[in-house]
């Protein structure tokens, strides 16, 4: 517990000053910044000392849903995955101030939850990432689960995803929270970034399907 404890201060300090770096060579290679952030991805699973197992295969979709438990979620992603992700995010992250540009500069997708047109501007935001080549990653649970059970997801998603006629791929991640911000700590450990085959939007409750599916192969990944 003490040397997590350590581990996950050291982390802590390390990951800002990256998160800062990152942001300035973003700023000062713009046509570089997909490669820049792959590298800083990359480079967190070195000094984090933790080790990735990919299963799978990645399809050829525009859009991932993604279980969240851990900021590691969104770090092992980035590393692994061959497209320009934009994450949809809440809008409060690009409101801290220099490192919200971790938001602006790469044109993620901030929402604003209280706004009565967040889905219209969500739709809008996508629309505009897809027809320019990105693929947009979102965490339907809308928040990190803290139990052994996916949260529900919420409807956004399949709202964008019908709307605009997108190619979804359900994305497990399992073992991410050996990174626990709350409590400080950082464990060692295997993270493994499991690819679902896209789902079948002609069933109307494709999103229920695809969480079901998911929270199978968390169960049995878990075993």
């Amino acid at each position: 517990m003490i040397l997590s404890r350590i581990k996950g201060g050291y982390y802590a300090v390390e990951f800002v000053l990256s998160v800062l770096i990152v942001i300035f060579f973003m700023w000062l290679l713009p046509k570089f910044i997909h490669p820049v952030r792959r590298f800083w991805a990359k480079s967190q699973r070195i000094l984090g000392f933790y080790k990735l197992e990919v299963i799978g295969k990645i399809a050829p979709a525009n859009m991932l849903i993604i279980n969240h438990k851990s900021m590691l979620d969104i770090v092992v992603m980035e590393e692994i995955y061959p497209k320009n992700l934009a994450w949809v995010a809440k809008k409060e992250i690009g409101e801290i101030p220099i490192i919200g540009k971790i938001l602006s500069i790469p044109k993620m997708i901030p929402i604003d939850r209280q706004s009565p047109r967040a889905l219209v501007n969500l739709i809008k935001e996508v629309k505009d990432r897809v027809k320019n080549g990105r693929v947009i990653a979102i965490f339907p649970e809308g928040t990190r689960a803290k139990g052994e059970r996916l949260l529900k997801f919420q409807s956004g998603a399949k709202m964008v995803a019908d709307k605009l006629n997108l190619v979804v791929q359900p994305v497990v991640i399992v073992n991410s929270q050996i990174l626990d911000v709350k409590n400080f700590s950082f464990k060692n450990g295997t993270i493994k970034v499991i690819f679902l085959p896209p789902v079948d939007r002609s069933d109307e409750n494709w999103l229920e399907t695809a969480r079901a599916n998911m929270q199978k192969t968390l169960d049995e990944a878990r075993k």
